[in-house]
């Protein structure tokens, strides 16, 4: 029994996905690979599904829409992280302060305060929190599924509401400044 070691590779383009969709993409399978999605980046507006089987991008007006429906969301999602933070800062409850000696450069001894703070499980601030935080996790999967896609367009419209959501909103973001580091 003989056997053929030449080793044959054929470069075809992935069949187009059962409803057609090419993601703008020139060939009709030029970004398909894995079940018909994109797996590289590239620019392109005509038949782009975005999160839902009927929610489809055809046009440069529609792409523009999606863009901006993307840019609002990701805004959205920052917001609702620093949201969630001052939340929990205005319900906390339980301050305990505790102190602990750390020896001094030239020999004394500094004391160091640490804040410790808590919240009950079973109130209405952690039940608001904990919606909150759902939201969030949704919100947040929609835009990495949006960022999926590997439109160019839309990547570009999550980073930059991304960008824009943390400079309207995380400017409130307290910063700790450590008084005992020297190396400013």
């Amino acid at each position: 029994m003989e056997t053929n070691h030449t080793h044959q590779h054929h470069h075809t383009m992935a069949p187009p996905t059962t409803d057609g969709h090419n993601h703008g993409g020139a060939g009709g399978g030029e970004h398909e690979g894995h079940g018909g999605m994109a797996m590289t980046f590239y620019f392109g507006y005509e038949n782009v599904e975005l999160l839902f089987t009927g929610l489809l991008i055809n046009s440069p007006g529609e792409m523009v829409g999606a863009c901006i429906g993307v840019f609002l969301l990701a805004v959205l999602y920052e917001g609702l992280k620093m949201g969630r933070e001052a939340l929990l800062r205005r319900s906390q409850v339980n301050v305990r302060y505790n102190s602990m000696p750390l020896p001094g450069a030239d020999g004394t001894v500094l004391m160091e305060t640490h804040k410790t703070v808590g919240q009950r499980m079973l109130s209405p601030a952690h039940f608001l929190q904990t919606l909150l935080h759902i939201v969030q996790v949704v919100v947040s999967y929609f835009l990495m599924l949006v960022f999926m896609t590997y439109n160019a367009y839309l990547c570009i419209a999550v980073a930059a509401g991304a960008g824009m959501g943390y400079f309207l909103f995380s400017w409130r973001k307290a910063v700790v400044v450590d008084i005992t580091e020297h190396c400013h």
